[in-house]
């Protein structure tokens, strides 16, 4: 009898041991290794014969629409990737990289149209990889974006001021020191050029 409780006792315990870890690995599975968590691209075409591009798999995560909101104090959530940015994309006009760094490191609540209560240091300007996350989905699909395939910015109206132009990101090039990645809101472009050149500023912030 004694023995037949002991068994029973090691069954009970191996299932509550094993079970968590069992379900732990079906997440990771099917949740976590399951999608890619990058944003879909917005390809809906196929123009392969032999199959498995990206108009065919429609790989990654579903934009969220909408994709931006505007808080109504000055700054706008991206419902994507949860940052936070000014709602005046053009605050700042035309700016050096080391102006550009100033202008997003100072920037507090009372200026620029911000009612959010931030304070200095909680702005900064953005990396190459975030102020690319900006690049509407419709430049990467001509067929949805017209004939030049440039970026339309069809994904909302909740900034102002958006340039099609070169916008400063925080990145020093792996080339010479004293130059800077800037992505292109024309074209979709990045490229690096020296720091001393001015191009627009848009700040940026963790959300909330």
């Amino acid at each position: 009898m004694m023995r037949s409780r002991i068994s029973c006792l090691k069954k009970r315990l191996g299932f509550v041991l094993i079970a968590p870890l069992f379900f732990l690995g079906m997440c990771q599975t099917y949740v976590f290794g399951g999608k890619a968590l990058v944003e879909k691209t917005g390809q809906i075409l196929s123009y392969s014969t032999t199959g498995g591009e990206d108009g065919d798999l429609k790989k990654g995560v579903t934009w969220p629409n909408p994709r931006f909101t505007d808080k109504g104090n000055g700054a706008v959530t991206d419902n994507l990737t949860k940052l936070i940015w000014l709602k005046d994309a053009n605050a700042f006009s035309s700016r050096t990289w080391e102006q550009a760094l100033s202008d997003a490191n100072t920037l507090a609540s009372g200026s620029h149209g911000l009612t959010d209560g931030s304070k200095a240091g909680d702005w900064r300007l953005p990396n190459v990889k975030e102020l690319q996350s900006l690049i509407d989905a419709a430049y990467s699909n001509p067929a949805l974006s017209g004939a030049s395939g440039k970026s339309q910015w069809v994904s909302g109206n909740a900034f102002i001021g958006v340039r099609s132009s070169d916008y400063w990101s925080s990145t020093t090039a792996s080339g010479p020191m004293t130059y800077a990645w800037y992505v292109s809101l024309s074209d979709g472009g990045v490229s690096d050029y020296n720091k001393t050149r001015t191009h627009f500023v848009w700040p940026v912030r963790a959300g909330q």
